[in-house]
This record gives C-alpha cells, structure tokens and sequence, in this order.
C-alpha cells in the first residue's frame, strides 16, 4: 500500500481522536477518563463476564483489572464469581451497583447530547452523508478486526463453526441437509501436511471458516468455506477463500477446485468472479449441483 493511504488513515485518525475527546482527563464531564466510561458502559445494567469484556474491547488481562479495579473503589461496579446454578466457579461477572448503574444512565444520556452535538452544526444534507460514511467506516473498521489463522479441526471453535455451517446450508438446500448423505470430511485430512483448517475470529469469537485438503497427484480441494451472518459482506469470504488458495499454492499445488450447491448464489458469484471456472462433475458428490476450478499459477490469492 501507498504511504498517501497510511497518512490519510493516520489524519482520519487524529481528528477522530480530538472530535470525540478521547485527549481529555475526563470524558463527556463524567470525571473519569474514556477507558474506564467505555468499560462502565460495556458492563451495562445487565452485567458482563470478565472475560467477554476483555474479548470484546481488546484488553489485556492486567490493563482490565485495574480499570476494573478503579470502578470497584469508587462503588460503581463489583467483580465476583458467577452464581448461577452449575457454572463455572472460575467464571467471573462484572455487575453494576446501584451507583453504577445511576452512572450509566447519566452516561447513556449525555451520549446522545454528544452524538446530537455533532450533528447539529450540519445542514439535513450533511448529517444523511455523515452517518452513511460513518456506518461505511464501521463496516471496514469490523472487516479490518477479522483475524483469520489456522486452527485444529478439532477445537470446540472450529467445531461450532462447522455446526453453524451445516445448520446454514440445511436451511438453504432444496430438501434439507443429511450429514450421513455427504462425502465426509474427516479431522485428519485437514491438518498439515494433508491440509488446513482455517478459522476467522472478530474479537476472538468464530465468525467463519474454511478448509482446503491437499490430495497428493491431484488438485487441491477446498471445503467448508462458510461465513456467519454478522460479518456477511465484509469481503471476509473472499479473504478465507484468498487465503486457503494461497496455502495451497505455497505448498506447491498449481490447481485447486471445490463444489458447490446451487442454492448458494452469492458463494456462486464470488467463484466466478476470482477466477474459478466451471468444470465436469470430479465426484459424486450427493448435494453438489456445480463443480468449480482454478488455476493457481496466475496468482493465488489474488482475489
């Protein structure tokens, strides 16, 4: 990338930094600094695990417990196991007290005077263009958090994935899915050297994967390439779908091929439009309508 993009990012930065004041000792007058605001507010009158919290805003354990810790001494939050009936005694929940929870409402409200404030000064034109770019910015901003890596096909997050994926396709198909009536995919065939598992994770929680199977004297096979709901259409598909041909060619296969159901238009598209080329039937797949192939020696990962 072109040092102009790094700068524009940095200056976009910058004037979002001082716009909403996260330079100030205390932010929006609430006599605490943005971390410890944004942490009473991601706690919320509901309550929050610890860990969640610490996943969900990016923290290190430390920094989270003396932010924890500096709501504790001022009496607005309390920090201890969780006493649901059979849960785990090493999970702790982060509740509001009665000041918090005042705290909280003060908090929420003088969010919205703030979110008016800036839009205010602007004519009717200018704020519809404001919050479109802004909700255009967040989308690339979550896409931009999306950490793919491998991952062992047996751990309990590439397990749930490929849960959400067969509950997924069963209501897409024509008829339903049947596992049994699939080729299966089996967990050895999917660690290296035989191939890889690939898991995409949005503030460590599962949001996708994928998998390609390296047969030897044969082109290489990619499987389960599935996204959730809550990240469709954030080029997160594309970038599994880059990632696993990369793998691929990388460990020097020049071809790689999957199939498909018909019922899956958009995984359809995006196939055709990075290259993948319809072939004849390479297996007798039973909910397979369509069979796709590329050739990696014009650039995997290019997509």
């Amino acid at each position: 990338m072109g040092p102009e993009l790094v700068a524009a990012v940095r200056r976009f930065n910058r004037t979002v930094t001082q716009r909403v004041g996260a330079l100030d000792d205390e932010y929006m007058a609430s006599g605490r600094p943005l971390a410890q605001a944004r942490l009473l507010w991601e706690i919320s009158p509901a309550g929050a695990e610890v860990a969640a919290l610490r996943a969900r805003l990016g923290l290190d354990s430390g920094y989270l417990s003396r932010l924890l810790r500096a709501l504790e001494n001022d009496g607005l939050v309390t920090v201890a196991p969780a006493d649901q009936v059979g849960c785990d005694a090493r999970v702790r929940v982060a509740a509001l007290t009665e000041a918090g929870r005042a705290e909280w409402a003060a908090l929420d409200e003088r969010s919205d005077e703030f979110a008016s404030s800036i839009l205010t000064p602007l004519s009717e034109q200018s704020r519809e263009q404001l919050v479109e770019a802004m909700a255009q910015v967040e989308r690339l901003l979550v896409a931009s958090m999306v950490v793919i890596e491998p991952c062992p096909p047996g751990d309990p997050r590439a397990r749930a994935c490929v849960r959400a994926y067969a509950r997924d396709i069963a209501r897409r198909f024509d008829g339903g899915f049947d596992p049994a009536l699939s080729k299966p995919v089996h967990d050895e065939e999917l660690v290296p050297p035989a191939g890889v598992f690939l898991l995409a994770t949005l503030n460590s929680e599962p949001v996708g994967c994928g998998a390609v199977k390296l047969h030897p004297d044969a082109p290489a096979e990619i499987k389960r390439v599935w996204v959730a709901d809550t990240v469709r259409g954030l080029g997160i598909g594309r970038r599994m779908l880059c990632d696993l041909e990369r793998y691929a060619h990388e460990r020097g296969w020049t071809t790689v091929r999957l199939d498909t159901n018909r019922s899956l238009t958009e995984a359809i598209a995006m196939y055709r439009s990075t290259g993948y080329r319809e072939i004849e039937p390479y297996n007798d797949e039973h909910f397979a309508h369509h069979w796709f192939e590329k050739d990696l020696t014009a650039g995997a990962g290019a997509a």
